[in-house]
């Protein structure tokens, strides 16, 4: 049976899931130990997925300022997992990838994350997986509207 929630109730419903969302996401984090901040790790797998990019273009697709892009892409090319290449159409202009290292970094997070939560689901009966499983595609679609 599916519970129908009013839109007295929506409210209510949002502050449980942006709360059950952060502690998740926080314990995850946890779990995957290592040094990089979240903000550090979103920028690293945007690189991965869409780069070669600019420092402009990182900005953009992770909602951040400039400045803090620049910084963020400092940090990472310091640590070795990003490099930087000068633009072949503009030659004012630095284009950030991904290194074998930053890639190694990030499929060691990835594991150790996963992995955190398939013990965790492992746990539960097959309906509250079913139900999660469920919940995970109305995500999905939440954040595919909002690229829109």
């Amino acid at each position: 049976m599916v519970k129908t929630v009013v839109p007295s109730e929506q409210s209510e419903v949002a502050s449980r899931l942006r709360l059950a969302i952060v502690r998740i996401a926080r314990r995850m984090r946890q779990e995957a130990g290592g040094d990089l901040s979240a903000s550090q790790t979103a920028a690293l797998a945007t690189i991965e997925g869409h780069g070669p990019l600019t420092p402009s273009e990182l900005a953009d697709l992770e909602r951040v300022q400039r400045p803090t892009a620049t910084r963020i892409i400092a940090r990472l090319f310091e640590a070795g997992l990003v490099e930087r290449a000068g633009d072949p159409d503009d030659g004012r202009v630095s284009l950030v990838s991904i290194t074998r290292g930053g890639g190694a970094e990030l499929r060691r997070l990835r594991t150790r994350k996963n992995a955190y939560l398939a013990r965790r689901l492992r746990e539960l009966d097959p309906a509250d997986v079913a139900t999660l499983e469920s919940a995970t595609e109305v995500l999905e679609r939440v954040l595919e509207r909002e690229r829109r």
